[in-house]
């Protein structure tokens, strides 16, 4: 059974929020999961998100791969992760991935600004 696309939009206005939907807000790094392990792949995220916060990156690629069948695990892993008490905190919107960015098996993060 594939699952559905994480979209949180809240914190945007109607403007930002639908271009970072069709993901035309410039990146600013890229985390590719691909091969990794459940342990392996999280150690990753988080420290590829504190990395980019403290560096003051906002608008991130994940690249989980989609499985064999269009619902790997890593794929239905990362929307649990990034709502991890320490991490949710940082995020101001989680939308899918376009096709040209790895569409069904990707996530844009856009991250709050450090202050």
């Amino acid at each position: 059974m594939p699952t559905q696309p994480i979209e949180s939009l809240a914190g945007l206005d109607g403007r930002n929020a639908e271009r970072f939907r069709r993901g035309q807000m410039p990146l600013d790094a890229t985390l590719d999961l691909h091969g990794m392990t459940q342990d392996e792949a999280h150690g990753a995220l988080m420290s590829f998100l504190d990395r980019c916060y403290a560096a003051g990156r906002r608008n991130l690629l994940i690249v989980t791969g989609k499985g064999k069948l269009g619902d790997g695990v890593l794929k239905r892993a990362l929307p649990r992760w990034l709502n991890e008490p320490g991490q949710r905190a940082r995020i101001v919107a989680i939308a899918g991935a376009r096709q040209n960015h790895g569409g069904g098996g990707a996530t844009y993060v856009l991250l709050k600004r450090k202050r």
